[in-house]
């Protein structure tokens, strides 16, 4: 009997090597295809090239996607195009009835708009890798026709994009944790090896500025952590209900809030936001170092006053935005109401609505304040030490956020598994007949 049992959790435990073993290889498959170049472009002038646009779009872009932009490999645009579509189609199932009626159909109406954000992330890898290509075609650095150039590109980019985001759904089922999450933490995670070389540098320079550097950025991971672990806990309490031939007694539960929940969304919009437009302005206004387009792009980059100011605000707005996309008030009061659900002192229906809605504001709040108080700490000591570190506050997030959600749900899984064991013993089986 003991062996029996012993056997079973091995196999179980078993299970959990095989799905960390197909993430460690998936991953290995995304950095080896980040070494693969886009057929046509002289990769040394490309990198050149680069040098001089490491704080713009590019940049970001490039972190997210562990560098293949800067390598102009087939993975260049990254898994940002899948983030993008996923976003647009749910605000559209928040606007659009037929949408929205799909939201409310359960697995049947998941699979539809699975499908429609797959169609969106087509489209937009298409404008995307277009967008990528005219860029570097602009650039002279080009070495074959331009047709050829403009095909290959397009083709190899939307295929490296949809490649990941089947890689990313592999993840997600076959492997442990968010297989989207995952991808770009391993992306940024590839940069943390030049970064400890710039630190290197830097101590040769100024070994104190170094050390400071590093206990700050613990001192960000506590907090972030501290803040990320932060729930607010509404009590709920449960009526006495008819359940077959007796009664279920009432019982008091508690619904936890997270203080961030937006996740890491709201940073990352807000740099792609601020930093396209620069970019852009920075091309325009590239042939006079005098010109008005010029000088706006120069004020829009990092550690600048008004990208501080104008990353701040959008930070904030999309924690608001984003919250109120992905969570109902008023259908968690429906569903509570209709389980015989109540909060203490609340009303149920509108009025539970209204608290609720009360509660997540002033949760949004304090949320919104801590991510860009860490989003701006970096940019702010970055440039007055006047040092050039490429780890800032948008990927440290993200770094500790899907860290702490990939060990939530190995924890789970663990415990889901012991679960099952013990109630697959004899024992146990006895007594739920009973």
């Amino acid at each position: 009997m003991a062996n029996q049992q012993s056997l079973s959790g091995l196999s179980k435990f078993g299970d959990l090597k095989k799905r960390l073993l197909f993430l460690l290889g998936a991953l290995v498959v995304f950095r080896i295809g980040g070494h693969i170049p886009v057929p046509g472009v002289d990769a040394v002038a490309l990198a050149k090239l680069f040098e001089g646009a490491r704080d713009g779009i590019f940049g970001m872009l490039n972190m997210f996607s562990g560098g293949s932009l800067e390598r102009f490999s087939i993975f260049a645009i990254g898994i940002m195009p899948y983030i993008s579509a996923s976003i647009i189609v749910q605000l559209a199932s928040e606007i659009v009835p037929s949408l929205k009626a799909l939201k409310k159909e359960g697995e049947a109406g998941r699979k539809i708009i699975t499908k429609y954000t797959r169609y969106g992330t087509v489209l937009l890898a298409v404008l995307q890798s277009f967008w990528a290509a005219s860029s570097v075609y602009k650039q002279g650095v080009v070495v074959t026709t331009a047709l050829e150039f403009y095909i290959s590109t397009v083709v190899c980019l939307v295929t490296g994009t949809m490649f990941l985001m089947w890689l990313g759904e592999q993840i997600t089922e076959r492997g442990i944790g968010n297989g989207i999450s995952l991808i770009i933490t391993a992306g940024i995670v590839s940069g943390i090896p030049s970064g400890i070389v710039q630190l290197l540098t830097l101590s040769e320079r100024s070994m104190l500025m170094a050390v400071s550097i590093v206990i700050g950025i613990l001192l960000l991971i506590y907090a972030v952590v501290y803040f990320e672990s932060a729930q607010r806990k509404v009590p709920v309490h449960y009526a006495k209900r008819q359940f077959g031939s007796g009664m279920m007694p009432g019982q008091s539960i508690h619904m936890p809030f997270k203080l961030n929940m937006a996740g890491v969304i709201p940073p990352i919009f807000a740099s792609s936001i601020i930093l396209f437009p620069s970019t852009l302005l920075g091309w325009f206004g590239s042939n006079s170092t005098n010109s008005v387009l010029h000088k706006v792009a120069a004020m829009l980059q990092h550690g600048q006053p008004l990208y501080i100011v104008l990353f701040a605000t959008t930070i904030i707005f999309f924690c608001y935005f984003y919250t109120a996309l992905v969570f109902s008030p008023k259908e968690m009061a429906e569903n509570l109401k209709k389980s015989g659900a109540f909060v203490p002192g609340i009303r149920p229906g509108e009025q539970t609505s209204r608290y609720l809605e009360k509660v997540v504001l002033r949760l949004t709040l304090f949320g919104a304040l801590y991510i860009t108080i860490i989003c701006l700490i970096p940019e702010i000591l970055t440039t007055a030490w006047n040092v050039t570190i490429n780890f800032g506050g948008t990927s440290l997030l993200i770094l500790v956020v899907v860290t702490m959600d990939f060990r939530t749900q190995i924890n789970s899984y663990i415990m889901s598994s012991q679960y099952e064991d013990l109630m697959s013993r004899p024992d146990m089986k006895s007594l739920s007949r009973k």
